[in-house]
Formats: structure tokens, C-alpha cells, sequence
């Protein structure tokens, strides 16, 4: 029985980051329900707070411990500012602002390659990045580029690139590069829930003096109810959660570069909800991704031992 829970439990791992890519290429599917019934960090506010909520009530029934010293609920709010409000901000605001999906999408891809760099500047020992990886992290890219490559070149009308919008998603870049980064290096495993709602009030707390200063009113109807629920509920309740499982459990490059299955799957799940149509491009995209995160996930061989 205890073999069996064991063996349970390691598929369940295996499969973490296929649902968390899975879940999070939703994100910009929720975007195009509930972005245009409200401002971008009114919208945020709401989900940090209902998802603050949801979290509570579970960690109460759970009897779940937070962490104990000062300095890990200092960590965990730095992640929160730079995954969360930084983060989804970013990506919000240029979206909101005009800037097409696909263009904030591949700005926020460069996201896998950052972050090696990075690692291969600081290395240390099981932090450095190998030249398999670096393959694997410019084939992923190249993949990436392709499946948005017709959004960028066929945008509708509206599509348009400003500083301001340019800013927000570079900023959205920096934010969860950072963040995916300070993570592994600072906090501490803790458990999942408590660590979350820490992250999530420290989001709030930079989100709702934007959130103030927004003139849009919030419309609340079926898409927009529609889009809160998943979010609250799928997006920072399974995603969210799931990324900072796999960030204390995997190496930063490996983990990073998850996020360039992301947008192929976005596409694929546009397909069947809207009908986009999905192109020869996007068909090598999605397979050139995937090779490309194969190559940087896949455990390094190990010496033949003498």
C-alpha cells in the first residue's frame, strides 16, 4: 500500500509541469473574457484578494503552519511584488494599453533565455547552464517566435506598440525573471498555501493604489464573473501554486523554460474555443518548442562509474 501511495505520488510530480503549462496558457484566454469589462489592476486587485480569501479558508481547515521567522515572510512578499502585481501587471497593462497578444507574448518568452544568462553569469556548481541547454533555450525561442509570428505580422486594427505598453511588458519581463530567481535563492520551502497568501497580500498591497487610480468601472457580468472564477481559481489557486512547487523542486533554466510551451498552447486552446485558425508556422512552432524544452528539462547523463 505504501509502495503504491509512493508510486502515486511520483506520477503526480512527473505530470506537474504539463498542468501548469496547460493552466497557465489560460491566462491569455481569461484575458480576452474579462479585459474588456475592467481595468487591468482593478481586475488584479479583485483576483488577490478573492484568491486571499479562497487560501484562508483552506489553510483554516487544513491547520496549515505559517512560516516562523520574519525573514522568510519578507521573501516570500519580495516574490510575491515581482511575480504577481510585477508580473501580471505588466502583462495586463500592455495588453490593455493596445499592445496585441502575441508581441507581449514573445517579449515575455525571452523570459528562459534571461535567466540562463543570468545563471551563467553567477554560476556556481549545479547552477550552471550547459551547452545542451543553451540549444535547447534558442531552439525554444525559435519555436516560440514562429507559432506568434502571425499575430505579429497580421494583428488586428487595434494592435499597436507605444512606450507606455512597451514599458509595462518589458516590465513584466524583468518581474517574473526576478522573481523565478530570488525564489530559488531565498525562501525557504514552506508550505505552498501559507506561502502563497504571503505572496499574494504583498501583490495587493502594490496593486491597489494603481487599482485607485483607474477611472474605468468594473462591469460586472457573465464574462467577466467568468474570467474572476478562473482566475481566483485555476490561474493562482492551481497555477500559481503549481509554479512555486516546480521553482522549489527544479533547477531556475529548466523551470523558465516551461514558459515557452505557454503561448503554442494558448494557440492550440484559441483553436478549439474560438476557432483561430492554426497555421504551418505554428505547427513547427509547437514542435520546435518542444524540442527545444526537452533538450533543457532532460537530466544530464550521468558518468560511468568505475
Amino acid at each position: 500500500m505504501t509502495a503504491r501511495a509512493g508510486d502515486t505520488q511520483q506520477t503526480l510530480i512527473r505530470l506537474m509541469p504539463a498542468v501548469f503549462v496547460l493552466i497557465w496558457a489560460t491566462g491569455f484566454i481569461v484575458a480576452r473574457f474579462g479585459m474588456p469589462n475592467a481595468p487591468p489592476f482593478t481586475f488584479l486587485l479583485y483576483r488577490y484578494l478573492f484568491s486571499i480569501g479562497c487560501f484562508l479558508v483552506w489553510i483554516a481547515i487544513a491547520r496549515v503552519r505559517w512560516p516562523q521567522r520574519g525573514i522568510d515572510w519578507i521573501h516570500l512578499g519580495v516574490t510575491g511584488m515581482l511575480m504577481h502585481a510585477g508580473y501580471l501587471g505588466g502583462v495586463w497593462a500592455a495588453v490593455k494599453g493596445g499592445m496585441g497578444s502575441g508581441l507581449s507574448a514573445l517579449i515575455v518568452g525571452i523570459q528562459p533565455v534571461l535567466t540562463a544568462i543570468w545563471l551563467s553569469a553567477t554560476s556556481k556548481g549545479n547552477h550552471h547552464v550547459t551547452g545542451r541547454q543553451w540549444l535547447g533555450l534558442l531552439l525554444g525561442f525559435a519555436g516560440l517566435l514562429l507559432v506568434v509570428s502571425r499575430k505579429l505580422t497580421h494583428g488586428s486594427p487595434g494592435d499597436h506598440v507605444t512606450w507606455v505598453n512597451f514599458s509595462w511588458a518589458v516590465m513584466a519581463l524583468f518581474s517574473i525573471t526576478a522573481g523565478t530567481l530570488y525564489q530559488k535563492r531565498f525562501v525557504k520551502p514552506c508550505d505552498v498555501r501559507t506561502a502563497s497568501t504571503v505572496q499574494l497580500a504583498a501583490a495587493a498591497l502594490v496593486t491597489a493604489p494603481l487599482a485607485l487610480l483607474e477611472a474605468e468601472p468594473f462591469r460586472w457580468n457573465a464574462e467577466s464573473m467568468g474570467a474572476m472564477a478562473w482566475s481566483v481559481l485555476g490561474l493562482t489557486l492551481g497555477g500559481s501554486s503549481l509554479l512555486y512547487l516546480l521553482i522549489q523542486r527544479g533547477a531556475a533554466a529548466s523551470v523558465a523554460s516551461l514558459m515557452y510551451l505557454v503561448p503554442p498552447t494558448t494557440a492550440l486552446i484559441a483553436w478549439v474555443l474560438f476557432g483561430e485558425p492554426i497555421t504551418l508556422g505554428t505547427v513547427l512552432g509547437v514542435g520546435l518548442t518542444a524540442v527545444g524544452v526537452a533538450l533543457v528539462v532532460r537530466a544530464p547523463a550521468r558518468p560511468a562509474s568505475g
